[in-house]
């Protein structure tokens, strides 16, 4: 968890360093990682400080008082529903992204990543990472994949839940699943492009991926900034990069 927050005064960006903290979807670890790097280089002595995890977990902390100044989720509707909850003001919501969904197995799995969603019933493939669908977006796109190509009964008892679809794709890559349904973006990362393959899931076969963020109440103005570097073109180019859409394109 972050402890430091807002160490500039509200309003004045101009101090020597300001901190932003942000609660993000898993699925950006990499995405977000580089978007950092970015524009800590392009702002001399800001420090942003970040968490990865389930987007609906992210809320119930963030309810509770968690000390975030930037909400990151894999579906917006979580950062409109804290804004309407009084955590945020609804302007400050903002889309950054579309989310994509891939069937990704690593080298030598009985899976066969080509195959698709439906490809997992084989009675060689025993268990399928997904992210938990009780609390994080990209698990409940899965199921929702699965249930569109027929196959959620069948499946329902090879599937491993990951904590959020970061845990779910570690699952992939170390063997404890011989698949894994995950996002896009980290099919893409260092650690899984060169040590297995996917297939994308057709976009018509889940409800869409709408990924959106919210500068909270409780931020300073550094925290508006960079939200605004994030779905500036340099941070659209980094996110567009490792598998996302814009917010507002068709996919």
């Amino acid at each position: 968890m972050v402890a430091i927050a807002g160490c500039g005064a509200p309003g004045d960006p101009d101090e020597e360093t300001q901190t932003v903290a942000v609660a993000a979807a898993a699925d950006l670890k990499f995405a977000l990682d580089e978007i950092i790097n970015a524009f800590e280089a392009e702002h001399d002595g800001w420090q942003i400080s970040v968490s990865y995890g389930s987007s609906g977990n992210f809320v119930q902390q963030i309810r509770n008082g968690a000390p975030f100044d930037v909400y990151l989720s894999a579906d917006i509707t979580l950062a409109e529903a804290l804004a309407d909850g009084g955590f945020a003001d609804p302007a400050d919501v903002f889309g950054y992204a579309t989310g994509r969904l891939v069937v990704w197995a690593a080298d030598g799995s009985p899976a066969d990543p080509t195959a698709g969603v439906s490809g997992l019933v084989k009675d060689d493939v025993k268990t399928v990472a997904i992210a938990n669908p009780q609390h994080a977006p990209y698990g409940q796109a899965a199921e929702a994949a699965m249930r569109t190509a027929g196959v959620l009964e069948e499946l329902k008892g090879k599937l491993v839940l990951g904590e959020n679809i970061a845990q779910a794709a570690e699952f992939a890559q170390t063997g404890n699943a011989d698949a894994g349904i995950i996002a896009l973006s980290l099919a893409l990362s260092p650690g899984l492009r060169d040590v297995g393959a996917f297939s994308e899931v057709p976009l018509d076969d889940f409800p869409r991926l709408n990924q959106g963020g919210v500068v909270l109440s409780r931020a300073s103005e550094s925290a508006h900034i960079f939200a605004d570097f994030l779905t500036s073109p340099a941070g659209q180019e980094i996110l567009s990069r490792y598998g996302f859409s814009p917010p507002d394109g068709e996919g």
